[in-house]
């Protein structure tokens, strides 16, 4: 089969990989309809993180066509969306709702690499989700977005407490963010501010829910938020980028006692302890449980009461991942879909 190979920083090339097979009973071969690049694998692609014939991708939706004999959930035939993340789904972690820390549990990136024609999904009936049917073409998009960025932007929203009579500010405007928006409006946020400086993704938060936009970074940025917020802060901050202006600048922007959600992939963020201690802030985050919420968004799409495939702007075919690479690192697109 064809998949993502990533030789090293910046060298991406799409090659033949072995085909792979059931190796545990509790596996689940599953041939992809579509795949894409996320913002966390520019960090390999950048340098920040080692590469050496890395096989990449973990979003991914598509088809199981082989199943191992203690696969329960699923069937041969069933169109599934995955979390990013393996899990059982059963241990307490679990059950707790944290998927994503899995006492068995393991990243898709650093183990399967999704962008590619077919992958082997360990522990299939904790990690993979059936949608109701097979689904309509249009709705693809918005089923892959679930396998990480929406369940991420959904994760941070409900960490940074969103809801009815809260004012949200999302720190970041890529993907993750961008399903931040969608995602507080969806939990009944009045307020929603989306910190972004480019008109186009300005137009997509705008289309998710914002309704205020500020174009401000670091302490400016800060400072605009407590104006809008009557010298307060917002009550929950949702952080989607990763870099030290942008946690510092989460941070300072919650009003006391409200909810800081962050879920931006942060290398050499440094947060001084006495800033953290006077903040007076709830703070979660991490790597989102999207297990947790799959179910529900699946339904949501499915219904069409949400259309996050919007937040996909470029689609090439799986052959040509080198360029969508290059074009998430150059900002030249948002997120890339990968077709198969």
């Amino acid at each position: 089969m064809r998949g993502v190979i990533m030789h090293t920083a910046g060298d991406v090339r799409v090659e033949e990989r072995d085909d792979p097979r059931i190796v545990e009973p509790t596996d689940a071969i599953v041939r992809l309809t579509a795949t894409c690049v996320c913002g966390s694998d520019l960090w390999p692609y950048r340098g920040v993180e080692p590469a050496d014939h890395q096989v990449m991708g973990h979003e991914y939706v598509g088809v199981v066509e082989e199943i191992g004999s203690e696969v329960k959930t699923l069937k041969v035939g069933d169109f599934v969306v995955g979390s990013f993340v393996i899990s059982d789904n059963t241990c307490e972690i679990c059950r707790a709702g944290y998927q994503s820390k899995c006492v068995q549990g393991s990243f898709v990136a650093q183990t399967i690499g999704t962008q590619a024609e077919k992958a082997r999904i360990p522990l299939a009936d904790g990690t993979l989700v059936a949608t109701p049917g097979q689904p309509a073409p249009e709705l693809i998009p918005s089923l892959l977005a679930a396998s990480d960025v929406l369940g991420t932007g959904w994760f941070a929203a409900v960490a940074a407490g969103a809801g009815p009579g809260k004012t949200v500010a999302v720190v970041g405007d890529g993907a993750v963010g961008l399903m931040g928006v969608l995602a507080a409006r969806q939990l009944g946020a009045q307020r929603i501010i989306a910190m972004s400086r480019h008109p186009e993704r300005q137009k997509l938060a705008r289309f998710y829910g914002a309704t205020d936009i500020v174009e401000e970074r670091g302490e400016e940025g800060v400072a605009k938020i407590k104006e809008l917020t009557n010298g307060l802060g917002a009550h929950s901050v949702i952080e989607a980028v990763g870099t030290q202006e942008a946690t510092m600048q989460a941070i300072k922007a919650t009003r006391p006692g409200g909810h800081l959600g962050f879920v931006g992939v942060n290398y050499d963020v440094s947060i001084p302890g006495i800033d953290l201690f006077f903040s007076g802030i709830h703070v979660q985050g991490g790597p989102a449980p999207v297990r947790r919420y799959l179910p529900d968004l699946i339904q949501l799409i499915w219904d069409r009461k949400i259309d996050p495939g919007k937040v996909f702007d470029l689609t090439l075919p799986l052959d040509q991942a080198a360029e969508g690479y290059r074009a998430m690192d150059e900002r030249r697109a948002t997120k890339v879909l990968l077709t198969l």
